[in-house]
């Protein structure tokens, strides 16, 4: 809800994704676990047409704790990349006025496992680091008719892994307002990829016969770029918090051209507030965090010379599960565009639901007998 802000945040009873070196600011004996899923409903248009969809996915999953006092540690997975789509192509039979359809469908995606580490270096900055192993498949399959029907199935295998390094600084850390900076910087890596292809084709009588059987070829590696975040956050009088955030992404340095698609830098500017009326701390109305969020993003690449950009606005909900407690049920609702319909182009309007538990346990306590 708070439009992919968190940079520069550092609560104790929340799970950072974004900046690894918030982890320093775990409090000894807490155990931080979370799991969150979301759903999506798009639709998508052309300027002739328009099609709708929806999909849901589990958006994390992840434990933190602290190893030793101001040294904290987190491990977690979650989506990385998501692939699904349904193309048919209409192609002219070379010497004839027929036509014939090319039918194109991808699934799949990439996942992030990650191991990530902060550390205190003394009252107001802390370091982290976290190494992210990527792995998956993307699954592609072509299906052409002729006369005859032809499938050819490839199945692209890809890993890797990942380093990342952040900061954060309290610039101001008063009674009723408190700043914090942050950065992050991620080096580029590649991914390395295999794929095995299968294909076969089916005559008009009905015969199947195999023209490749699960061949395997090695893919070029799949560059991902360099990267750098810089956001600042506040919180005043221990009610509102506000949160800025930028990031940018080198994806030109990459020199990944594909067919009519071309790698451009990113830039994604995201912002976030969140209110808490904190009048009485043991009334349950009182606990509540409203959330608001603003996220746009340039897009890393370009179609037809037009860069596919995209934006959303969000709305959240942190509700209490129960009274005195940090445990929460978090709920937030989306909505966005990405993409144009210039230059024959697509568009869709998504919108977007997320549901998050967020538990805070105790460890090691030891009990007492009276």
């Amino acid at each position: 809800g708070l439009g992919n802000t968190g940079i520069a945040q550092s609560n104790p009873f929340e799970i950072n994704i974004f900046n690894p070196a918030s982890l320093g600011n775990i409090l000894q004996k807490s155990f931080l676990y979370e799991f969150g899923l979301n759903g999506t409903y798009s639709t998508l248009k052309t300027t002739s047409t328009t099609e709708n969809s929806s999909n849901g996915n589990i958006s994390h999953i992840a434990i933190a704790f602290p190893i030793r006092k101001d040294l904290g540690m987190s491990i977690g997975l979650l989506p990385y990349t998501k692939t699904g789509y349904n193309i048919d192509i209409e192609n002219a039979i070379e010497g004839s006025t027929d036509t014939y359809i090319t039918r194109i469908t991808g699934e799949g995606g990439l996942n992030k496992f990650y191991i990530s580490s902060g550390y205190k270096v003394f009252k107001n900055f802390s370091l982290g680091v976290d190494i992210s192993f990527l792995f998956g498949s993307i699954n592609q399959e072509k299906q052409v008719y002729t006369g005859s029907y032809v499938s050819i199935s490839d199945e692209n295998h890809y890993s890797g892994a990942k380093l990342k390094t952040g900061f954060q600084y309290d610039v101001l850390n008063l009674e009723n307002f408190k700043t914090t900076i942050g950065g992050t910087f991620e080096l580029p890596t590649s991914l390395s990829g295999t794929q095995t292809r299968s294909s076969y084709k089916t005559t008009s009588s009905g015969a199947s016969i195999a023209i490749e059987e699960e061949v395997e070829n090695e893919l070029d590696n799949f560059e991902l770029p360099l990267s750098y975040g810089l956001g600042i956050t506040s919180v005043i009088n221990k009610k509102i918090t506000t949160s800025l955030d930028y990031r940018k992404l080198l994806w030109g340095d990459t020199k990944q051209d594909q067919n009519n698609e071309t790698y451009a830098n990113q830039s994604i500017y995201a912002f976030g507030l969140e209110y808490t009326s904190a009048k009485d701390k043991f009334k349950y109305a009182s606990n509540i965090k409203y959330r608001l969020g603003l996220n746009y993003n340039t897009g890393f690449l370009k179609i037809s010379n037009q860069q596919i950009d995209s934006y959303f606005v969000s709305f959240g909900l942190g509700l209490p599960m129960r009274k005195y407690s940090n445990d929460y049920f978090n709920i937030s609702y989306s909505y966005g565009r990405e993409g144009t319909v210039d230059k024959r182009l697509i568009q869709d309007n998504f919108h977007k639901l997320t549901l998050n538990l967020n538990f805070v346990g105790k460890w090691f306590n030891k009990k007492k007998i009276d």
